[in-house]
């Protein structure tokens, strides 16, 4: 009940886009936590997922990039854990804590690129192995989402009409990826992503 009150009071401090529309191809798991791992295009991408997503979730992110205005309110409304990259200590406390939260029933969001820029738009980075950790120690499954034009409200000139996508696609369970290494994994959810921004590009 916190985690619902806590999105409704995001959406009302951060507002809405008008006109965004929004594509949610939804297999979501009815019971026990997961992992998302999206694409990452900038500052809208966790609240574009939130808006859209049935459940209440929570996201990890970046000490640095958590203390900016605009991504500060979402980090401190939805108890996002920051994570310092330069601090393997840290970091490691964090995932372990992620492992054990998602092993327990909550939803997190962690970006595997760990970065845009303004020139990436529908483009993808090198996916980080190390995210990966979390899900080899709490078993739950993944979910790879895919974001188009979600850099468009924040990080682009564009006016007028704005269109996003949010697409969840279908899970990958443990045991599809417990014989699997992290740099595996990460090559396999970073390919799932890639097919489906080839797909959706082609239809524009």
């Amino acid at each position: 009940m916190k985690e619902i009150n806590n999105i409704k009071l995001l959406k009302r401090k951060v507002g809405k886009i008008k006109n965004l529309r929004k594509f949610l191809f939804a297999h979501f798991i009815k019971e026990g936590g997961y992992m998302m791992y999206p694409n990452h295009q900038g500052k809208y991408d966790v609240y574009g997922i939130i808006s859209v997503h049935k459940q209440p979730c929570t996201f990890v992110m970046g000490t640095r990039k958590s203390n900016s205005i605009f991504i500060k309110q979402i980090v401190d409304i939805l108890n996002a854990k920051r994570l310092d990259k330069q601090n393997n200590r840290q970091a490691m406390k964090i995932i372990n804590e992620v492992a054990k939260e998602v092993e327990n029933g909550r939803k997190y969001i962690l970006f595997p690129e760990g970065m845009y820029d303004n020139k990436k738009k529908n483009s993808l980075y090198e996916f980080k192995s190390g995210c990966f950790k979390i899900c080899l120690k709490s078993k739950v499954p993944i979910v790879p989402v895919v974001l188009i034009d979600s850099y468009k409200p924040y990080n682009s000139f564009e006016i007028g009409k704005l269109k996003t996508q949010v697409h969840f696609l279908k899970p990958i369970f443990y045991d599809e990826y417990k014989e699997m290494n992290t740099k595996q994994i990460a090559e396999l959810v970073k390919n799932k992503i890639a097919e489906k921004i080839k797909e959706v590009e082609r239809k524009k």
